[in-house]
């Protein structure tokens, strides 16, 4: 993979007053989801004497996404949309960024929800830190009116045991971290570290933020910038998306010669004996798979009462935790088995792996 290109100053089409920040934003097919984020991301405070731009990339959609975005530049010129032909987010995101005319960069997702002052509390961490990236933590929340299944996939995301330990899940840390949710950025940031792989499908914010560190940047992590992600409903989404999670994982380790996290490599090794002593007893050599199958119902009954004490998940809820653990690591081994593959062997990454998974 070769390196992104660094950032270079639009010749914007109209002037900026005062110090800006733009909103980046990748979508594709979200009809039903853009016109609220787009006039709550618009509605976002800001300090005094600041502008906000928000720009959309939008995938080539075809639901009516496309027209929703017209109409709502003509009532806003705040707005913006740019194409994104080939339709994934790290591509959606650098079209924004060659366009945007902030002074710093924010990034947000349709499918999350924002406190009113999340955009102002972020320009006061970015100042308060002089980090080259801040975020604040990812909570994943069911919708009020979601079923049993979207509470399950929310509350297992949230627990620190099934995410490995990772900081982004902890709720009240503030510091200093190696990757955030989202991200707030200095637009010298971009110019100094480069734009988003657009190689990567996925795991691209992950790359970036690990390439920032790499040349001496720092990100900074606070709990005071807000949000409320909504996970996806079905466990055919989640498997989908944590195969790609997975998939493209190793294309980062390896093109900055990385070794694997624990919390990344645990998911493939379990896939790997799982697969091994399905092998032996299919050769006559049963007790390999009764050992493997009882230790990880073992680790997943353990994973499931961590949840039901970290989260206030009702029994319906509570019930399908199993599966949907089950199906994090599943999906996101097998994932990484094919991933690491394809990215020791000097691959580009499968077609199939680019497809949006929401």
């Amino acid at each position: 993979m070769s390196a992104p290109p660094a950032l270079t100053l639009p010749d914007p089409s109209a002037p900026v007053h005062g110090p800006c920040v733009s909103v980046i934003v990748p979508c594709r097919n979200e009809r039903a989801y853009i016109a609220p984020f787009c006039r709550n991301a618009l509605h976002q405070r800001v300090p005094q004497g600041w502008s906000i731009e928000v720009l959309v990339a939008d995938g080539m959609s075809d639901d009516g996404t496309r027209e929703v975005l017209q109409q709502l530049c003509l009532e806003d010129n705040r707005l913006r949309w740019v194409d994104n032909p080939r339709q994934t987010a790290s591509a959606g995101l650098n079209a924004t960024l060659r366009v945007a005319r902030g002074t710093v960069i924010l990034r947000m997702d349709v499918h999350t929800e924002y406190a009113p002052d999340y955009l102002q509390q972020a320009l006061s961490v970015l100042e308060q830190t002089g980090a080259d990236n801040v975020g604040g933590p990812w909570l994943a929340q069911a919708h009020s009116h979601a079923g049993p299944m979207q509470h399950a996939i929310a509350a297992a995301f949230q627990c620190a045991w099934v995410a490995g330990g990772a900081l982004s899940r902890r709720l009240d840390y503030n510091g200093w971290t190696d990757t955030v949710y989202l991200g707030c950025w200095p637009r010298a940031s971009f110019e100094r570290f480069g734009l988003f792989d657009e190689a990567l499908v996925r795991n691209q914010d992950d790359e970036h933020n690990l390439r920032l560190i790499k040349a001496g940047g720092r990100v900074w992590q606070s709990s005071h910038i807000r949000s409320t992600y909504r996970p996806r409903s079905t466990l055919g989404q989640v498997f989908r998306q944590y195969l790609q999670y997975g998939y493209w994982k190793p294309f980062v380790i390896t093109k900055h010669g990385q070794t694997a996290r624990l919390r990344h490599a645990v998911p493939a090794l379990l896939v790997s004996a799982g697969g091994l002593s399905l092998l032996l007893a299919c050769l006559g050599l049963v007790w390999p798979a009764a050992v493997v199958s009882a230790a990880y119902a073992g680790v997943v009954l353990l994973m499931t009462l961590a949840v039901a004490r970290q989260s206030s998940c009702k029994l319906p809820s509570l019930c399908l935790v199993p599966l949907v653990v089950a199906t994090f690591h599943g999906a996101y081994g097998v994932g990484f088995m094919m991933g690491l593959w394809d990215a020791l062997r000097g691959g580009k990454g499968r077609q199939r792996f680019a497809a949006l998974s929401r």
